[in-house]
């Protein structure tokens, strides 16, 4: 009895360490490694985005010509700011949505709209490891802004209403900081009850089509929307967490200047 008690005891230690070690590589040395990756790309985007007479045409898709041709995958072509996460959050976000993409940092979902345009640009990112862009995504609340710069212009978006019961409620939240036009729209018709951060089933990709959850017969007037999208829970791949946030304004980029967001308190 005492040996089978020793042999049980060995066995559950040595899952332990197993799982430990698990965990250590999961979080701390694939963490080294994306943060190689990330810096290359974000220091290479600062090279191309300064490279005379670099242009971003509205409508080419994700914003630089060479991101269309052989090799686009994993390349970068915009950055995302989160400044409820604080003022050193910022991510070079990559073309492509594979392993090796998503390794480098946040990927676009390729099939999905460029940043800006009318219709939903969707972003996948790792919440544990490999750089933990979207660890937090849960914390954004109603009103909350996504940041995104391109070669050209900063794009503001803001997060949709979260646990709103019904249109009125929405549409009060969402008035806290859209334009009136905007706040009428985004929760209305096709947008009807979207939230700002829900959790969904991994095989409800709907939530990337270009009005999230819509089956009407006609296609609507598109509103332009963000979306980020991360496992759920933490350490597991059983669900999605998804964010939908939609353009506030846009503004040009400046050098030395940043939007309001930005600038801290």
């Amino acid at each position: 009895m005492r040996r089978t008690v020793g042999v049980l005891g060995e066995l559950l230690l040595t899952i332990g360490v197993v799982l430990a070690l698990f965990v250590v590589y999961q979080v701390w040395w694939t963490d080294i490694g994306a943060a190689r990756g990330q810096s290359a790309a974000d220091a290479e985007l600062d090279e191309r985005w300064a490279a005379p007479g670099n242009t971003r045409e509205r409508g080419v898709s994700p914003g630089v010509a060479e991101l269309d041709g052989p090799g686009a995958d994993g390349t970068a072509f915009a950055r995302l700011h989160i400044p409820a996460f604080g003022s050193d959050y910022r991510f070079a976000v990559v073309s492509g949505t594979t392993g090796a993409d998503l390794e480098i940092g946040p990927g676009h979902y390729t099939e999905t709209q460029a940043p800006g345009e009318p219709g939903n640009f969707a972003v996948a990112g790792h919440r544990v490891g490999r750089g933990s862009p979207f660890n937090d995504l849960d914390a954004l609340r109603p009103c909350d802004a996504l940041v995104y710069e391109t070669a050209d212009e900063w794009l503001i978006y803001r997060v949709l209403p979260v646990d709103a019961p019904d249109r009125e409620t929405a549409r009060t939240q969402a008035g806290k900081c859209l334009p009136t036009d905007i706040a009428d729209r985004a929760t209305s018709g096709p947008y009807e009850g979207l939230s700002g951060v829900s959790v969904v089933r991994p095989e409800d990709v709907w939530v990337i089509d270009a009005v999230p959850g819509f089956t009407g017969p006609a296609s609507p007037d598109l509103l332009p929307l963000a979306t980020l999208t991360t496992c759920h829970p933490q350490f597991s791949a059983a669900e999605r967490l998804v964010v939908h946030a939609v353009l506030e304004r846009a503004e040009p980029r400046i050098a030395g200047d940043v939007p309001a967001e930005l600038r801290g308190p």
